[in-house]
């Protein structure tokens, strides 16, 4: 269609896959090269997980929750556990608040490193996706070892965890974590000096910290446009309020913030370190003690049924706050659960981020947030009454040779 003489071209994107929790439709408006309007909706589709919850019991839902999102597949339950915790009023051992944390930031690790190689991709740095994704594999090796599991932990309980680590375990914490010291200074190096990083990122998809408190944002998006804000420490659960460290924002590298991409890079790389340095302190001060409250299902579950209240539980996740609400009334399953993950808060601000941006900039924006949603599977440009599609790999390829114009 045509605005003030100039020609501008729609380009709508999404909604994504249906089998994921969080789709979305994006609607641009495109003049030559530049998104001079942003539209997005939400809501088409949804999996009926909170549904589902209100027909299990708060054991069952745990493993229900892991399944909310593949990275954030501790979060999740351990949020769930969390507000069945301060309904029933139920008091986690010391040693378990210590063993949730190193959890956590085992995966806040896994998560960054993930995240990291996913935006490399996006501009077209294929290596540093590979070697992201080969520090992260040594995380999901330690994760496995402690656990059992990869993905879906099994770790969490209502009260507790599952699983205690036990002094042989000790030494092979240890050392992933060495390794992770040695590459993540690694990384910083190779994405942080980069010039074509530099060029591709700085100045790109700024949210100012005005836009960002006034659309809600929340984690390291949140942090890197410099709002102090972090669950961790403005509310503390599990150990945090025992443990040594305070807020990630970009001027603790660079001395200022600017709120675009790379600052988010920058907050994220800093995040490993700093969670490294939580699990250490953890291994350094956990007590000895029990690791869950009840350790008999029958009975805690016996236990829930006589509950009644209303409860919230709050986290940290990698991605931002993580919000899980439940109101229990004297039943076997809950009669209400309700889900707030991070990508709800971070999807408002992608409109400021990519206002005046070019259509190969898209990618690298969007993914700046870590959104938990998959791939869109196709992009149609309508113009007048012709139109044409692009698919995934096609927007992807224009970021790519953006990228490669400014390496020329």
């Amino acid at each position: 269609m045509s605005t003030t003489g100039k020609t501008t071209y729609e380009i709508p994107i999404g909604p994504i896959h249906p089998a994921l929790k969080e789709p979305v439709m994006f609607e641009f408006e495109i003049d030559g090269e530049r998104i001079v309007d942003v539209n997005i909706r939400l809501g088409h589709v949804h999996r009926g997980i909170e549904w589902a919850g209100t027909r299990r019991n708060p054991i069952q839902i745990l493993y229900l929750a892991e399944r909310i999102c593949g990275i954030c597949s501790y979060c999740h339950p351990m949020s769930f556990a969390l507000a069945v915790e301060h309904t029933a009023s139920i008091q986690v051992p010391e040693r378990a608040d210590y063993l949730r944390v190193i959890h956590a930031e085992l995966e806040r690790i896994c998560s960054h490193t993930l995240w990291a190689g996913v935006a490399a991709h996006e501009i077209g740095f294929d290596t540093v996706l590979y070697v992201t994704w080969q520090v992260r594999e040594k995380g999901m090796d330690l994760i496995e070892y402690l656990t059992g599991n990869r993905i879906t932990k099994g770790i969490t309980m209502i009260g507790g965890v599952r699983r205690d680590i036990t002094e042989e375990m000790i030494p092979k914490i240890k050392e992933t974590l060495q390794y992770f010291k040695a590459n993540v200074e690694k990384l910083r190096h190779i994405i942080l000096d980069d010039k074509t990083f530099k060029l591709r990122c700085q100045n790109c998809g700024v949210l100012t910290k005005n836009d960002a408190l006034r659309l809600c944002s929340v984690g390291p998006t949140a942090r890197a446009s410099g709002i102090r804000k972090d669950v961790r420490l403005d509310q503390p659960y599990f150990a945090y309020g025992d443990l040594d460290f305070d807020y990630i924002t970009p001027d603790v590298l660079t001395g200022e913030v600017h709120g675009d991409v790379y600052d988010r890079i920058i907050v994220r790389l800093l995040e490993i370190s700093q969670s490294i340095d939580l699990i250490e302190q953890c291994l350094d001060r956990m007590p000895q003690g029990a690791i869950v409250a009840e350790p008999k299902i029958a009975k805690l579950l016996e236990n829930l049924k006589k509950v009644t209240g209303e409860g919230i539980g709050r986290m940290e996740a990698p991605r931002g706050e993580v919000f899980h609400y439940v109101k229990l009334t004297g039943n076997d399953a809950p009669y209400f659960w309700k889900v707030r993950a991070p990508t709800y808060n971070n999807i408002l601000p992608w409109i400021p981020m990519l206002l005046g941006q070019q259509i190969a900039d898209i990618p690298i924006v969007a993914s700046s947030t870590d959104p938990c949603m998959s791939c869109t599977n196709r992009v149609t440009i309508i113009q007048d009454t012709s139109r044409h599609q692009l698919d995934k790999e096609q927007l992807h390829q224009l970021s790519i040779e953006k990228t490669r114009r400014l390496q020329t």
